[in-house]
């Protein structure tokens, strides 16, 4: 009889599946995005019994790797992921055959959905011994072998606040620092501190560690001097990944700037209105449904805290409040749009003009349709709502140079500068 030819589930089912009996025995790699936020996030992985390890190599050779399994116009972060966990399996440092790869999916109609079946066709080519472990809340993926827990989940939904915060706060604070490196010291130190608040399982004081963080980059002396504010929009990966955006925040810091990120838990918050707004817009009611209401009212009653904290401090402008976020989306697209980063691209833009950022790079990996259509595409209707608004749409992929994608942002920064001191 003629073997009939795999299908695509029993084509994934030959890999090797992450258990819990590996769960100490096995090396988690995780890809990099957030190095603040990933530090703790690790750290509440390694808590759990788990042995994760956030990767940090970001040479041209991780690139390459990564060229060498994925098509260049597939999708450059997750050519970028790939590469990375290639480069890392390479290296030496790992044993290969107790190593597992970790990935985070979104779900939705682009890579959010088509990472793992990438990821596993790389490693099969040259680890094939290696597990996939994919963390996920829509489904793709089951039975990861991840022990998903509720106080495992609050404990990632703190790390993220305050990555948030950390991060926030030294973008606001290293562009006017007096002594060198001092801010890096105090972002350190509140790393450290916070990594010790999780392993005495201390992470849910909230007020008082906010208030620690506030207070010790208040503490840094800086100088009373105007900067040009630069808002760092986009593509998930390429917004926040020092190797996707070629160290953007880094370039836009050496150029004197400020840059202002979005935080990570606006993502979050955006993924789960999504699936409120199915229910709302599509009639996709279901007990999820009620669950995801339940955590976006406790996720955002801890934002709103956070934002009258940094308020009642008077020194540093707050993280965006996401209900502000999603007014400001409305003047500019439907929250319907919700494939690749959808609504939360132009609602973030919006929001940093309104609240005194006029200068915005809008980071998309080359030829990624859900986010060329929801960032590049609605600059239009921004610029008639903004008038001032000064947008630079800057793609990321393989084969464009560093010297080029930073040319185009100095030729933003001329006309802000101009505008700054005229």
């Amino acid at each position: 009889m003629k073997k009939q030819p795999l299908s695509f589930v029993d084509y994934t089912d030959e890999f090797p599946r992450f258990t819990k009996e590996k769960k100490g025995e096995y090396t988690l790699l995780i890809p990099d995005m957030l190095p603040h936020h990933f530090r703790l996030l690790s750290h509440v992985l390694k808590l759990e019994g788990y042995r994760a390890e956030v990767l940090e190599n970001h040479s041209r050779a991780v690139i390459d790797e990564g060229l060498k399994h994925v098509h260049n116009d597939t999708c450059f972060p997750a050519l970028c992921v790939i590469g990375q966990y290639l480069d890392a399996l390479k290296s030496g440092k790992y044993d290969v055959d107790r190593t597992a790869v970790l990935i985070t999916q979104s779900g939705g109609g682009c890579r959010a959905s088509n990472y793992v079946p990438l990821i596993r066709k790389a490693l099969r080519a040259e680890f094939p011994q290696v597990p996939v472990v994919s963390l996920n809340f829509s489904g793709l993926e089951k039975g990861s072998g991840l022990d998903v827990t509720a106080p495992l989940l609050l404990k990632l939904a703190y790390a993220i606040f305050y990555g948030d915060l950390v991060m926030s706060l030294y973008n606001q604070t290293k562009p006017y620092e007096k002594n060198e490196g001092e801010t890096d010291r105090v972002r350190n130190e509140c790393l450290s501190r916070l990594e010790e608040a999780f392993s005495k399982k201390r992470q849910g004081k909230f007020r008082k560690h906010v208030t620690f963080i506030l207070e010790a980059f208040s503490a840094v002396p800086v100088r009373t001097e105007k900067r040009v504010k630069v808002g760092i929009v986009g593509e998930i990966y390429v917004k926040y990944s020092p190797l996707g955006n070629s160290h953007l925040e880094e370039f836009l810091l050496s150029e004197g700037c400020e840059p202002v990120v979005p935080a990570l838990m606006d993502f979050v918050l955006y993924c789960i209105v999504n699936n409120l707004n199915d229910a709302k817009f599509y009639g996709r009611k279901s007990l999820a449904t009620v669950i995801f209401s339940f955590v976006y009212r406790w996720l955002y009653k801890k934002q709103k805290n956070l934002i009258r904290m940094t308020e009642k401090g008077g020194r540093y402008e707050p993280l965006h409040d996401f209900e502000h976020l999603r007014a400001a989306a409305d003047k500019v697209i439907h929250q319907g749009v919700k494939m690749g980063e959808g609504w939360l691209i132009p609602a973030e833009m919006a929001a940093l003009y309104e609240t005194g950022t006029e200068n915005v790079v809008c980071a998309q990996p080359f030829g990624c349709l859900p986010n060329h259509i929801a960032g590049k595409g609605a600059v239009r209707a921004l610029k008639k709502l903004y008038e001032d608004i000064n947008v630079v749409p800057v793609d990321y992929d393989p084969s464009a140079t560093k010297v080029n994608q930073e040319n185009r942002i100095k030729l933003m920064l001329a006309s802000a500068r101009e505008k700054l001191n005229g």
